[in-house]
């Protein structure tokens, strides 16, 4: 669950500045009620200057208007703004220019050991074109008698736990059935 910045200076505030319960200022700062009860007291964080919740884009007024009509209310942090709720999630993964040699090595590797994955799914681990691909799988690339599978994890080319996120998914689109029958059949 997430906090607000700087909890007790918030819950000072909340507590000269609104009608909140101390249960709800509690519970919002992650401070116990008792706690919010001896700031309120002047026992605690004497001194205190309160932070302001609304102006650091925390709360709304109408967030604050809404708990303290209805006291069984919750506070609800509002989310917080950044460039990607902005502009969207970035789509494609920049490879720094001393790892692109790598790239076909890592598309070589994956072809081999996970031939189900999708040219979509490889383009979106290693940041690569479906063409450049398609030359590897057709071994029309450039380079092809240079290119050596090796592992795009060791390559430090994507994370193992992208990897075996984008190997699930696969397994994820194969149906029972189809295990199955292959299962049962072979090696009689």
């Amino acid at each position: 669950m997430q906090m607000p910045l700087m909890p007790k200076a918030t819950a000072v505030w909340l507590i000269e500045n609104t009608g909140l319960t101390f249960d709800q200022i509690a519970e919002f700062c992650h401070i116990h009620p008792l706690e919010i009860q001896a700031i309120a007291d002047g026992e605690s964080s004497t001194g205190m200057v309160g932070f302001n919740p609304i102006t650091s884009q925390q709360l709304t007024a109408e967030e604050i208007k809404r708990c303290e009509a209805d006291s069984s209310a919750h506070l609800q942090l509002t989310p917080p703004v950044t460039a990607d709720s902005l502009l969207g999630k970035k789509k494609t993964r920049y490879t720094p220019v001393s790892k692109r040699q790598d790239r076909p090595d890592a598309i070589a590797w994956l072809l081999k050991f996970y031939p189900n994955l999708t040219d979509t799914q490889i383009c979106q681990l290693l940041g690569t074109t479906k063409p450049m691909i398609k030359s590897i799988r057709t071994r029309t690339h450039w380079n092809t008698s240079n290119i050596k599978p090796r592992n795009p994890v060791q390559l430090g080319l994507c994370t193992q736990t992208e990897l075996d996120a984008a190997i699930k998914t696969t397994h994820k689109d194969d149906s029972p059935k189809d295990l199955a029958v292959d299962g049962g059949s072979a090696g009689h």
